[in-house]
């Protein structure tokens, strides 16, 4: 293992050093693991809350910001946070407006953001959850009930944060959300597997002229392994993949995103990009924006992941409404 660190047991710590030395205008306790706006919580806009396991950045620390999160409260590396972080992070978020928690379908995750819930509610705190669970390729397994939450975290966090900041109600920026997540599909490949600094060495072996199919964003397994084809033949596969278990009809217009799981290269992602464009082409839907690059990462991981949102009314407006976070800023 080759990794810029001190000690696997500091790695978490010394990288959130490191984001609040790089980003003065947000809040970082390195005790308790919370990142918040440094101005606190924006007086009558709801709050929305999200966090996860680390090792997936920017996702969910680089997303804290105007026009998207108001807090988020990182775990251990691909490990979720535990109750006591998530309360603190709805005290840091709630201006009296209510607070949205945005949370990925995993296990650990959704009983540890329930249980906060219910704790921040015994404190008079108005909640709502929107689970995001959008990747097609595995339905139940040893990590989720159902589907998994990935790459359509990002739409979800962008499109509700910019429904929060317009001044929309608690349940107005829930119930975008949940439409978000609804009208999304995700699949991924990976080329290689991810390291974690505590474990020293790959998380699976995987042949270098082999790739795992439909694989998690922790790097667990997916539908299954195959001989390594050209782009054009697995990226085909993975819209296939999103638009079965979605369809979209002729006409219809769409978000895409296209995202690296840390370990590829750009050109790589904008080789994958056209290759979705021209397939959604030819099925007659039209790209009306698009995203391509690191969101959803796995740490060191070689890969990536195909989200399609049907872009739905609203959408647009406000996937365009301005945003200045780490991860993601445009139009301010």
């Amino acid at each position: 293992m080759k990794k810029f660190l001190n000690t696997a047991d500091t790695y978490l710590t010394d990288a959130l050093a490191g984001f609040a030395a790089a980003h003065p205008d947000l809040s970082v306790n390195l005790e308790s693991r919370v990142v918040t706006r440094a101005r606190g919580a924006v007086p009558g806009k709801v709050g929305l809350v999200s966090g996860g396991g680390s090792g997936h950045e920017p996702l969910h620390t680089g997303f804290v910001g105007e026009g998207m999160l108001d807090a988020a409260c990182p775990g251990e590396i691909f490990t979720s946070p535990v109750p006591d972080q998530v309360v603190e992070a709805v005290r840091a978020a709630d201006s009296g407006e209510g607070t949205v928690l945005i949370v990925k379908n995993y296990t650990g995750d959704v009983m540890n953001f329930e249980m906060a819930a219910e704790l921040a509610g015994e404190e008079g705190r108005r909640v709502e959850t929107v689970l995001v669970d959008d990747d097609v390729a595995v339905e139940d397994s040893t990590f989720t009930a159902g589907r998994r939450g990935t790459g359509a975290t990002l739409l979800v966090e962008k499109i509700a944060g910019a429904a929060a900041a317009r001044g929309d109600a608690l349940e107005e920026v829930a119930a975008i959300g949940r439409r978000v997540d609804a009208a999304s599909r995700s699949f991924a490949v990976a080329l290689t597997a991810c390291t974690t600094p505590s474990a020293g060495r790959p998380g699976f072996d995987l042949p270098e002229d082999e790739v795992e199919v439909g694989v998690g964003i922790h790097g667990e397994p997916g539908r299954r392994r195959e001989k390594l084809r050209p782009a054009s033949e697995i990226v085909s596969d993975m819209v296939d993949a999103v638009l079965d278990d979605r369809p979209l009809e002729s006409g219809a217009e769409a978000i895409v995103v296209v995202n690296g799981m840390g370990g590829t290269p750009l050109s790589e992602l904008y080789l994958v990009y056209g290759e979705v464009a021209a397939l959604l082409e030819e099925r007659g839907v039209s790209i009306v924006r698009n995203a391509v690059g690191d969101y959803v990462t796995s740490l060191d991981m070689a890969g990536c992941s195909i989200t399609v949102c049907e872009a739905e009314e609203g959408f647009t407006d406000l996937w365009d409404a301005p945003v200045s976070t780490p991860g993601l800023r445009w139009g301010i």
